[in-house]
């Protein structure tokens, strides 16, 4: 099997993705909205890539799998984050549709 770095893989240039949407989402909000739901948004988006690259440089399968399940649960986390900023009016229709085409993209990997 060949070995590919982790920035070439689709679903960590996904979460890359996924990671600046955010920041330039929430870089617009007020410090209130941004020290409660922004930080957490982007605590989890950021997440996601950063584990993919950990489990990358670990070395051994058992321990990418891991790290690619802490991965998949950011990726979770985000998806509620977002659902709260949109609860909060912090996102528009625009915005979540742009978060739909990247999240469904990443769900049409698997």
């Amino acid at each position: 099997m060949a070995f590919l770095r982790f920035e070439d893989l689709k679903v960590f240039q996904l979460a890359e993705k996924l990671a600046d949407e955010s920041w330039n989402t929430l870089i617009t909000w007020n410090y209130f909205e941004k020290d409660t739901v922004g930080k957490q948004l982007i605590g989890a988006a950021y997440s996601i890539g950063a584990n993919i690259a950990e489990g990358a440089g670990r070395g051994t399968p058992k321990d990418n799998r891991r790290f690619v399940r802490i991965a998949r649960g950011s990726f979770n986390e985000t998806k509620v984050w977002l659902r709260r900023a949109y609860k909060r009016n912090l996102i528009n229709d625009t915005q979540v549709e742009s978060f739909k085409i990247l999240i469904l993209k990443y769900l049409l990997m698997k």
